[in-house]
């Protein structure tokens, strides 16, 4: 499974991807994240680890996730240390008219999950996304 989303935000990029990629703010703009919580103390960067409870397909999900490259305000990557989906989870920032280029792009393989079920949640997951770079545009923007 390979889901790329974007948006295009109206606020520097500094500004988007310090808060995108900020775990405290996930449950403000991930629909799905009801409790977010870090893992590692100090500064966010290579290593960091943060613990995300979620609510997808009808089911809470409880995962962490690691940070394995991160060039602040560029691109995040994070892949999960524990839980039901291994996924890497891809933030990217780009300079875009005056605003922020954001894209969002989850890959992975659902273990216990037939190939027929990832094809089934691939556009589950981008309606998903989608709403959730929605929320974070119009928090952001609003500001």
């Amino acid at each position: 499974m390979n889901v790329q989303t974007e948006v295009v935000i109206n606020r520097p990029r500094t500004q988007v991807a310090d808060y995108a990629a900020n775990p405290d703010n996930a449950p403000q703009w991930y629909v799905n994240i009801h409790k977010s919580q870090r893992l590692t103390d100090g500064p966010l960067g290579v290593g960091s680890k943060a613990a995300f409870t979620a609510r997808f397909l009808g089911r809470e999900l409880n995962y962490t996730y690691e940070f394995v490259e991160y060039v602040p305000g560029g691109k995040l990557v994070m892949r999960t240390a524990q839980g039901p989906f291994p996924m890497q989870t891809t933030y990217t920032w780009t300079d875009d008219d005056g605003g922020t280029r954001m894209t969002l792009g989850n890959s992975g393989r659902p273990s216990g999950f037939s190939r027929l079920a990832g094809l089934v949640m691939a556009p589950m997951m981008r309606r998903e996304n989608r709403k959730d770079l929605r929320k974070l545009k119009a928090i952001l923007e609003s500001q």
